[in-house]
């Protein structure tokens, strides 16, 4: 939901580090991996109670995640990066819940894997949204030029990482942000199947 206006204000400065980057001789598809090993790293600190350091660690992996797009832009893009950048993504997102988890499962395992699963739910209406979008023909810059049909929803990219660094700040409440955060994402999963009747029958 948030993802257009955060978009707006944040572009502009990753396309400048992005440009800096490139210059750098730094491929695209180098960064993508380097967000995807931080968010695995953050996930290793949640996972050893370590919250702060999982916080900083994930949000320098989803600046990279940014960053490989306004690379892309000045290197060139591929169909493998955008490939790997939205595999990579999914896998990242995947990663903090499971941290959790490991961190006290007697209280988050439940909750995490009913988050895991909204998550696996909404990234295959997502990607199949975007494969009946490539067949139809759509387009949309709706959340910056992409690789893939980007569909909008209540759940992006913004509202995950905000409600990640709100477990971190706040570990002791993981269990009710995360039932919460899986009634939202379902939400969104089941507004996006709506939009696909209406768009493709």
């Amino acid at each position: 939901m948030l993802d257009g206006r955060a978009r707006k204000l944040i572009d502009p400065i990753l396309n400048r580090l992005g440009a800096r980057i490139a210059a750098l001789g730094i491929h695209a598809n180098a960064v993508t991996w380097t967000g995807f090993i931080l968010s695995l790293a953050a996930a290793v600190a949640i996972a050893y109670n370590q919250y702060v350091l999982g916080m900083v660690l994930l949000l320098a992996g989803r600046l990279c995640d940014g960053l490989d797009g306004a690379v892309a832009r000045v290197t060139g893009k591929t169909d493998f990066g955008g490939f790997l950048d939205i595999v990579l993504d999914f896998g990242a997102y995947g990663l903090i819940p499971l941290g959790f988890a490991f961190a006290d499962p007697a209280n988050n395992a439940v909750p995490a894997a009913a988050l895991l699963l909204t998550f696996y739910f909404n990234g295959a209406s997502f990607l199949a949204y975007a494969i009946m979008a490539e067949k139809h023909k759509m387009t949309t810059t709706a959340r910056g030029e992409k690789s893939l049909f980007f569909t909008t929803g209540l759940a992006e990219a913004t509202e995950t990482i905000a409600v990640f660094v709100a477990m971190c700040l706040f570990p002791q409440w993981f269990a009710p942000i995360a039932w919460i955060f899986a009634v939202i994402v379902l939400y969104t999963t089941l507004s996006r199947i709506i939009l696909a009747h209406r768009q493709f029958r």
